[in-house]
């Protein structure tokens, strides 16, 4: 029976990764969380919740604490060479994921952790599968067509996380043929297409905390033009494709684009939700200059939610071709569904949840 092990515990995607799992019916033998020593208290409140909700079994499942950062992933060599004997299936998803964050921590978090997880699987005796999320934001500055195979540009980044995930990716390929690996490049993840739950408020999230602050104006603003495509993704999406591909044979070598095939435009999206959830529709518009202009305030940040290093998202116009993803996914059914059909579901929890909070944007 496969032996899985999961980096980025108890982060939002691995949370609902191993969820999915159990949902698909992937039998189990092991099961191996690594975490981070600053998240213990969290790691250990989530894998009771995950046990208590049935998603697993005590017995078939152990909390590794960790450091991706460090040689062996800051593991004893007795736990090191156990593990190396075990893992089947490896999913690597932490990463630092602040758009806000500096060079340095970026780096030794998605590039030098990644490599340390690199060079610790070369020595994996029964690894059969190794699952890298990266992100499709590794295109960068690019515009327009974007496809699986492509990687190397020289078009720069909108922020250190873009481009230290890009870094990484690099280092995966390398690998690949040492590694059996599928790389996987979510769009900007958001919650839940039936529920909406999601454990913070933060991408296209900030939209609604910018409509919070304006919904007592006569008249509501737009803001900039808003051409560009917004790559909008649920979480249940990405799992069901990332579990499904992690158990197709075909899928290694490959790097899919998981991604919105029609995704709408930051216009379109910014006056869905002013309808859903002021029931208003813009009436005029702010150049975005101006826009970027009052987020240099830290009173105008700490009100809205919103990064000023977000607002790149919607301006830069790419579109992301999927055919890899296309054509393995559709024997299993599973396809990215329009935002329209879950907008109200997300709006939803967003009001019945507003006062938890919001952090970063969930760009993977």
């Amino acid at each position: 029976m496969p032996n899985y092990m999961l980096t980025g515990f108890p982060g939002y995607l691995a949370t609902n990764l191993i969820k999915e799992i159990s949902n698909q019916g992937k039998p189990i033998d092991q099961l191996y969380l690594l975490y981070h020593p600053s998240v213990k208290d969290t790691a250990e409140y989530e894998l009771d919740s995950l046990l208590k909700e049935g998603f697993l079994k005590e017995n078939h499942v152990q909390l590794i604490q960790g450091d991706i950062t460090l040689p062996h992933l800051g593991l004893t060599s007795e736990r090191s060479a156990s593990l190396l004997l075990k893992i089947t299936h490896f999913f690597h998803l932490a990463a630092l994921y602040d758009l806000a964050a500096p060079l340095l921590p970026s780096w030794r978090i998605n590039v030098d952790g990644t490599r340390n997880v690199l060079e610790w699987l070369r020595h994996a005796a029964a690894l059969e599968h190794f699952i890298y999320f990266s992100s499709a934001f590794v295109s960068g500055k690019r515009e327009g067509k974007i496809f699986e195979h492509e990687l190397s540009h020289t078009h720069g980044f909108k922020n250190h996380y873009e481009y230290t995930k890009y870094e990484a990716e690099r280092l995966v390929q390398q690998y690949n043929s040492i590694l059996p690996t599928t790389t996987l490049r979510p769009g900007i993840v958001v919650g839940h297409s039936q529920t909406g739950e999601t454990m913070k408020f933060d991408g296209p999230y900030f939209i609604l905390n910018l409509l919070h602050q304006l919904k007592r104006l006569p008249l509501l603003p737009a803001f900039g033009q808003g051409e560009a495509y917004v790559n909008i993704v649920p979480q249940d999406f990405v799992t069901k494709a990332a579990v499904y591909l992690a158990h197709l044979p075909q899928s290694i070598g490959k790097t899919y684009h998981l991604t919105d095939p029609a995704p709408h435009t930051a216009h379109n999206i910014y006056r869905m939700f002013a309808n859903l959830y002021l029931h208003k529709t813009p009436s005029f518009t702010i150049p975005l200059p101006l826009a970027k202009a009052a987020l240099s305030f830290e009173t105008s940040r700490r009100l809205t939610g919103i990064q000023k290093h977000a607002l790149s998202y919607f301006t830069c116009s790419s579109k992301y071709e999927q055919q890899n993803a296309c054509n393995d996914l559709k024997k299993a059914s599973i396809c990215c569904p329009n935002l329209t059909s879950y907008l109200p579901v997300l709006i939803q929890y967003y009001e019945a949840h507003r006062q938890d909070g919001h952090k970063h944007l969930a760009l993977l």
